[in-house]
C-alpha cells in the first residue's frame, strides 16, 4: 500500500524506520502532545493487521517527514481511530497533506464508515487542522490523560464517510 498526494506519500513503517520514529516522538516539539511508546510497542503495532503504522515521506526525495498510526483497520463497525500523527517539520503543509491521505486511505481503501480521533485540549494547532479538514467535534473525554501530575482532557472528533464524500 502506497498512497501519494502532491509530493507526499504514505507507506508502511518498517523496523528500520523505528529509530527515527522514536526520535520524532521524543522531539521537544512533539513530546508534550504524544504518548511515548517503546520500540517493542511500535514493533508490535507494525506486525498487527488491525493497525496501520505508516511513514509520511517526500515522494520524490524519499525523505521521512513523519509517521501515522491508525487503529481498528478490521473493525466490523467500520470505525478507524486516527491514533497518532507526528510531523518533523511544522508549518510546511505536510501535516495537512498527510491528514488528507489518511482520509483517502480510510474511506477509499478501507471503506470505513467513521474516522475518529482524540486531540489534547491544549493542542489548538491540531484541533484547527482537523476541523478545517472536516472533522466534527463530538465531545470531550474529561481529564482522561495523565501527564506528570496533572490530567488533560481530550476532545473527540470524527468525520463520516458521507461527509468525506460530500453527500
Amino acid at each position: 500500500m502506497k498512497m501519494v498526494l502532491d509530493d507526499i506519500s504514505l507507506r508502511p513503517t518498517t523496523i528500520i524506520d523505528l529509530d527515527l520514529v522514536i526520535q520524532m516522538e521524543r522531539d521537544y516539539e512533539n513530546e508534550g502532545f504524544i504518548r511515548q511508546w517503546s520500540v517493542d510497542k511500535h514493533k508490535s503495532a507494525i506486525s498487527d493487521d488491525s493497525i496501520a503504522h505508516l511513514i509520511i515521506e517526500s515522494a520524490s526525495e524519499k525523505r521521512i517527514l513523519g509517521y501515522i498510526i491508525l487503529l481498528g483497520i478490521n473493525d466490523p463497525d467500520g470505525n478507524i481511530e486516527f491514533k497518532r500523527i507526528v510531523v518533523r517539520e511544522k508549518g510546511k503543509g505536510y501535516g495537512r497533506k498527510a491528514v488528507r491521505l489518511v482520509k483517502r486511505f480510510a474511506f477509499e481503501k478501507q471503506n470505513c464508515h467513521r474516522l475518529w480521533l482524540e486531540v489534547m485540549e491544549n493542542n489548538q494547532r491540531a484541533y484547527k487542522l482537523y476541523e478545517s479538514e472536516g472533522f466534527i467535534p463530538e465531545g470531550v473525554h474529561r481529564e482522561s490523560l495523565k501527564q506528570g501530575d496533572k490530567y488533560i482532557s481530550l476532545k473527540v472528533m470524527s468525520i463520516l464517510a458521507q461527509e468525506y464524500r460530500g453527500s
